[in-house]
């Protein structure tokens, strides 16, 4: 059987005003919805004649997006102080080396998705940076069947999955641990395809001689078409709009 989708129709002035009113009606984030544009509108001639955009918004499902995802990461974050190891020191008289850490972070990890009831396997080791002077991080795998559910809409459940398990894992050890979590190497490959994209658009701009408007962004894929073209004496890099629309723009430099 079909599963039931919440569906929304807005009609407004614009398109961009459209979305704003229905995300505001479903109380979601962008990355929420799939929006199909069902008329665009027009202004008429002299104002005379307008004509209102027509959009639909559809909820989208992550395995039932709105109430796995958002749930499941909302109960981390309030509960966060109630992870603890499996097998946690009583008392430390004195730091903690790598592999203590190292363990410490896998074994958080673990504790998380297990509270998020996902079963998979959890490998960490330490990596060094992609330039020598960069700092070593850990970093720490997620392998398992059909974990799409902890990467997300552009990334937004990794992301916060991350961010949440840095928090605990330096208050555990007490001090910030520099960790990279992955699920089966998804972050090395979007990168690779933010790159190839980057000097693509690149080419485009160069070729057309017209600015190029790339899709929303989180930070770290903005910075990554930043890093890939600075390079590039052709053209430039801006990021424009806001969150969870920034997106990057690419321009002949004059």
């Amino acid at each position: 059987m079909e599963e039931d989708k919440t569906i929304l129709e807005v009609i407004a002035p614009s398109v961009e005003e459209a979305i704003t009113q229905g995300l505001k009606q479903l109380n979601l984030p962008r990355e929420a919805v799939e929006v199909d544009v069902l008329d665009s509108g027009s202004r008429g001639l002299f104002g005379i004649g307008n004509r209102q955009a027509r959009i639909r918004l559809t909820v989208i499902s992550f395995e039932n997006y709105k109430e796995k995802v958002s749930e499941d990461m909302q109960e981390v974050e309030e509960e966060e102080e109630k992870v603890v190891l499996k097998e946690k020191p009583a008392l430390r008289t004195q730091p903690l080396d790598d592999d203590q850490v190292l363990e410490i972070s896998k074994t958080i990890i673990e504790d998380l998705l297990e509270k998020m009831q996902v079963s998979a396997k959890v490998n960490a080791q330490y990596v060094q940076g992609e330039n020598p002077q960069d700092q070593s991080y850990i970093l720490v795998d997620i392998q398992g069947n059909d974990l799409s559910i902890l990467i997300g809409r552009r990334s937004e459940t990794l992301n916060a999955l991350q961010y949440i398990s840095s928090l605990i894992i330096g208050k555990e050890v007490g001090h910030w641990v520099p960790i990279r979590v992955d699920v089966q190497g998804y972050r090395e490959r979007r990168e690779r395809q933010i790159r190839q994209m980057a000097r693509r658009m690149a080419d485009q701009a160069i070729h057309t001689g017209r600015k190029q408007v790339l899709e929303p962004m989180p930070a770290n894929e903005r910075r990554l078409v930043h890093i890939e073209l600075r390079d590039n004496p052709e053209v430039t890099t801006e990021s424009i709009g806001e969150e969870p629309n920034r997106k990057v723009t690419i321009s002949l430099k004059k």
